[in-house]
């Protein structure tokens, strides 16, 4: 079962639209440092504080803020980040739907077999690889291509469309780069 672009695209404004209009921008990075800060608040309980002005950290990132960081750490069941869960879950289920993994890895882009072959391994370490150095990116941004290009853009943001020429400025001569032959 495929989805036409067109659709899918229509279907994603109108999701960012709703999004905006009923909670607050998306944006999904700074789960990441969430998520981090869950994890080493178990290892060190200190980690995380609540004082008597809110939340408050051992860590300078997750202090910073008034202590928004710091709060969604003790508090992460949080628009935020049951979005993020709810995005993984997405994808478990679309993967489910094209029927399971070993469905997905027969179905691999000619693309990517015509330039890197066969490898289901391959594909999973480069694809791991890229969504870390995007996601090291964003963090380095102080956002990501959710928070910055897509609801920045549709709420007119120039640092928005900044991002976007930017994105595509470096995706587009690494896409040619990348992928020489063609399918």
């Amino acid at each position: 079962m495929t989805l036409n672009w067109k659709i899918g695209g229509l279907l994603l404004g109108l999701v960012f639209f709703a999004a905006v209009l009923l909670v607050k921008p998306i944006g999904v990075s700074t789960q990441f440092v969430i998520l981090d800060g869950i994890v080493a608040d178990l290892a060190n309980p200190d980690l995380v504080t609540q004082t008597d002005d809110g939340y408050t950290s051992t860590n300078a990132y997750l202090a910073k803020s008034g202590g928004k960081y710091a709060k969604s750490v003790a508090n992460p069941l949080n628009y935020s980040f049951i979005f993020v869960l709810a995005m993984v879950v997405g994808g478990f289920v679309s993967v489910k739907m094209r029927g399971g993994l070993d469905q997905a890895e027969k179905t691999m882009p000619a693309l990517w077999r015509a330039n890197f072959g066969d490898s289901a391994a391959k594909r999973n370490i480069a694809v791991f690889i890229g969504g870390f150095i995007v996601l090291y990116g964003a963090r380095l941004a102080g956002g990501c291509t959710s928070g910055h290009m897509m609801s920045g853009m549709m709420q007119t943001s120039l640092s928005g469309y900044i991002f976007a020429l930017g994105a595509f400025a470096a995706a587009v001569p690494v896409a040619m780069m990348l992928y020489r032959k063609e399918a």
